[in-house]
């Protein structure tokens, strides 16, 4: 076999594991979310895949022909590439949930094989390609440094193109296409080449349309999404992200609430701001329920700082979301974005920005929430959305954290949710200045309760501080 045509095979199959591992993390969110745990089943399945593979090719290589093997090796990784996904989707329902053991289980299930099939392929050429000892360290070296190279090209080439501009499936079909390809050039005679091109191009696409098909409508870059139509409420919808509802729209009526948190930081808006025109700024779109919400009632303007352009299409083709002098839209990670905005300038900053159940660790920090600060008018409040589950981990710990840098704070739930009895969603509202505390105890909606200032720190005591150099939102979370 040729020498090039060695260093070719080495270069796509290790690219093929890492898009697999990239993508993996878009496949796998509809049931288990996006989470640090997801992250690192995934790549903790990877790697044991490829160890594992590397062993197991070593053992192959030994024990027969390593150039007749490379053939079938490539072509297993790339049917595996091909049919990989659809055991997720296949099995995903009956694993729904963030439990380490159930998102390990279920990256394991799709991605483990194809990962410990393509590692066998590096050992595999580095026995065919040598011929005496005295070449081993270049030989091992050259196909190590190419399988690096090509790792780094899937990681780039997926992580910063594919991911954005194509689905998950044909992404998978695509290097399955490749690899399968790759087998044939490396094992089939000359004058058969394109013979055998064409039925593995149409096997493939066999395989690939029978993939069982997820429930996204819209695979974007950060999110499965789709949207749900209200069987109560013709005009009512649900927008999920991946495993959670996120918002609630009423298309004909932006007053309509249909989430109890949304009411309940809409009855504390009321409150401070009287129904008068407001400057709010929104981290994370989503829906859009709340900017639509106050400029109906309230009027004033809304700039929303949302991460990811598929949910802004969405609103517009499917949630009705009409656009207008009164809302401006920035696209782009908060944490930055956020940077570019005026400062003194927002009567109302709403932290309402979600990766699958938890809030990006980078928008919860000290040192973020002093920016926050920094852009808002005297007055002002920051109000923020946080779902926990009954321990309250991330809740104390982000209640205390607001409190290092906002002298005055808040926590608002369900007296149950308090009690840490039941998880939901708990309204957390800062400001510098004092809380009309009557008015706003009398507002809250029916089965709330509100904690305010000492009240809160003292229910939140022993909270972690959260920093950009410490931030366990995820573990805090999972607790």
């Amino acid at each position: 076999m040729r020498l090039w045509l060695i260093g070719v095979v080495v270069f796509v199959a290790s690219a093929a594991i890492l898009v697999l591992e990239i993508v993996a993390g878009r496949i796998l969110a509809p049931y288990v979310g996006v989470t640090l745990q997801s992250f690192t089943a995934i790549i903790g399945t990877v790697l044991a895949g490829i160890a594992f593979g590397a062993w197991a090719g070593g053992r192959i290589a030994d024990r027969s022909d390593p150039t007749a093997a490379l053939g079938p090796v490539l072509a297993a990784g790339g049917v595996l590439a091909v049919v990989s996904p659809s055991f997720v989707y296949l099995v995903g329902p009956h694993l729904v949930g963030s439990s380490s053991i159930q998102t390990i289980l279920l990256a394991a299930i799709g991605f483990l094989a194809p990962a410990a099939v393509l590692a066998m392929v590096t050992p595999l050429a580095a026995k065919a390609v040598l011929t005496d000892l005295d070449s081993t360290g270049m030989v091992v070296g050259s196909l190590s440094a190419l399988g690096t190279a090509g790792a780094l090209f899937g990681t780039f080439v997926t992580g910063f193109v594919l991911i954005a501009a194509v689905p998950s499936r044909p992404i998978t079909w695509t290097v399955g296409v490749v690899l399968v390809v790759l087998s044939v050039n490396v094992t089939v005679p000359a004058s058969r080449k394109w013979v055998a091109f064409g039925g593995v191009v149409l096997a493939v696409s066999i395989l690939g349309s029978a993939a069982i098909a997820t429930t996204c409508e819209i695979e974007s870059a950060y999110y499965c999404v789709r949207v749900e139509q209200d069987s109560d409420r013709p005009s009512g919808r649900t927008l999920v992200l991946d495993t959670s509802n996120h918002s609630y729209v009423d298309v004909e009526d932006p007053t309509y609430l249909g989430f109890r948190y949304t009411r309940l930081m809409a009855s504390i808006l009321d409150v401070e701001f009287h129904g008068e025109p407001v400057d709010a700024l929104f981290i994370g779109g989503g829906g859009f329920t709340l900017p639509r919400y106050l400029q109906a009632v309230n009027g004033g303007a809304s700039t929303v700082l949302e991460l990811d352009p598929a949910l802004i299409v969405v609103a517009e083709e499917q949630l009705g979301l009409v656009r207008g002098p009164w809302l401006r839209i920035e696209v782009g990670d908060a944490r930055l974005t956020l940077r570019g905005e005026p400062s003194l300038t927002y009567d109302i900053v709403v932290g309402d920005a979600f990766s699958s159940l938890s809030v990006p660790w980078h928008l919860t920090t000290e040192e973020f929430l002093i920016e926050v600060r920094d852009k808002m008018a005297p007055d002002g409040i920051y109000i923020m959305n946080v779902i926990d589950r009954p321990e309250a981990k991330f809740v104390h710990a982000e209640l205390q954290t607001l409190g290092q840098v906002f002298p005055h704070v808040a926590v608002s739930a369900p007296q149950d949710y308090l009690d840490l009895v039941r998880s939901g969603n708990f309204v957390l509202v800062a400001s510098t200045q004092p809380f009309d505390t009557a008015a706003l105890e009398r507002a809250l909606p029916e089965g709330e309760a509100i904690l305010f200032d000492s009240d809160a720190l003292d229910w939140s005591d022993g909270g972690q501080i959260l920093t950009d150099e410490f931030a366990p939102t995820d573990q805090l979370f999972q607790r």
